[in-house]
């Protein structure tokens, strides 16, 4: 093991894990990032990401660094390439994701590996980035290697992670293909497609058909809802069935930096070529509704109780986009909260992992103390259900609650 000397750009989410296991693995591994301050945490021996502890940094050191200097990626046998690829409104962003090619490019040298793990349509990486690349006057497939490998990160999950979590790699060429598979198979098992198109409409497949259930039970318990039908025993009445069903169950929305965005790229794409996704543009707006229908909920339940939206104060318990992470990211808790203050009422949060939320216009403040924001708030809404969260305390002091997670039944609880 330890037979790479390993450039990873962008030391993020899906970056900087990787990079600790590679260099769990024996393997040199410098980071480089255009954030200083998060490059300076990690040379600090400090963790930017709750995905990685701060201990994990301190044990790898004299394995593992970080640059913001781009020729730190020239010494490298291997480049890893995790920029983000984020949607602005419902249109694909790949400036940052091309901007650190262009980086790569002026670095590279003859028998590097390349190796793009940033979500993105098919296409992408011999279509736009391939020619970037050979901007070097270097040949992929010939001068150096390329290869997709799609990142499977998934924050909080205790049970999944990169060690057991198999690989996706597509190469330009067979040769290519088959250098990144050695490569990843220092950390886990891997599977090789045909190409690298397949393997980023592989990444797009998993997390659209996500988008897509997560979807049709969204919207099954908004039919639920107006028939007067318990959503959370139903979907447990159907998880009884040992075939043909996988149990998905509602929520406020979806967030994070994958499945609300990552459809949109073939989306987007298919139109270009004239074609549509249907079932995933459905998806997309069913589930970007959602945070609007439970804030229309929340609207009705205060006033159904004799108060005026207006003079009313909502507490949001759990604004990231997910249960036990720090990710704020497309968290639904974000239109809620602005639907409820363009309303006029006053929004508190508490949340164990961050001290409030910020959007582009505006702010709710964060009450550290669950007992004192419960007494404060005519109407407390669970959003997230975070393991540090005292729900038996949530129950009993709340005095009306709104749940979105089905986690607490009391005679003052109302569920999604």
């Amino acid at each position: 093991m330890g037979r790479f000397h390993v450039g990873m750009v962008g030391i993020g989410y899906a970056g900087l894990p990787l990079a600790v296991q590679l260099a769990k693995a024996g393997n040199d591994v410098v980071g480089f990032d255009i954030d200083r301050t998060r490059v300076e945490t990690v040379n600090d021996g400090r963790s930017p990401v709750d995905t990685v502890t701060d201990a994990e940094i301190r044990s790898l050191q004299g394995r593992l660094s970080a640059s913001t200097d781009p020729v730190v990626l020239a010494a490298s046998s291997v480049i890893v390439v995790c920029a983000p690829t984020p949607v602005n409104g419902d249109e694909p962003d790949l400036h940052p994701l091309t901007s650190a090619v262009e980086t790569v490019a002026g670095q590279l040298r003859p028998g590097q590996l390349v190796i793009v793990e940033s979500t993105t349509h098919p296409g992408t990486t011999d279509g736009l980035l391939q020619p970037i690349l050979e901007k070097s006057g270097l040949r992929a497939g010939a001068d150096f290697h390329l290869a997709y490998s799609p990142e499977r990160i998934d924050p909080g999950n205790t049970r999944y992670g990169i060690g057991n979590t198999p690989r996706v790699v597509g190469g330009l060429t067979a040769a290519c293909a088959e250098r990144a598979a050695e490569f990843y198979r220092q950390v886990t098992e891997v599977h090789v497609t045909r190409g690298m198109r397949e393997a980023e409409a592989a990444k797009i497949l998993e997390n659209t058909y996500r988008q897509i259930n997560i979807a049709l039970v969204n919207e099954f318990s908004q039919l639920c809802h107006g028939m007067g039908i318990d959503v959370w025993d139903t979907v447990a009445a159907a998880s009884t069935k040992p075939y043909g069903f996988q149990t998905f169950w509602p929520g406020a929305g979806v967030g994070g930096h994958c499945i609300p965005a990552d459809p949109l790229y073939l989306i987007h794409h298919a139109g270009t070529l004239g074609m549509a996704f249907h079932m995933a543009e459905t998806a997309h707006r069913v589930n970007e509704g959602m945070p609007l229908w439970v804030a229309d909920r929340i609207t009705k339940d205060i006033e159904q109780r004799g108060i005026s939206v207006s003079e009313a104060t909502v507490l949001l318990l759990g604004v990231t986009y997910k249960a036990n992470t720090d990710d704020t990211r497309h968290t639904p808790a974000v239109p809620i909260a602005r639907a409820l203050t363009e309303r006029g009422a006053t929004v508190l949060c508490h949340d164990p992992y961050v001290d409030g939320l910020s959007w582009a216009d505006g702010r709710i403040d964060g009450v550290p103390d669950l007992a004192d924001a419960l007494d404060r708030a005519d109407l407390s809404v669970l959003l997230q259900r975070h393991d540090q969260f005292d729900l038996e305390l949530i129950g009993r002091r709340a005095r009306r609650l709104f749940d979105t997670t089905g986690s607490v039944r009391t005679d003052h609880s109302v569920l999604l």
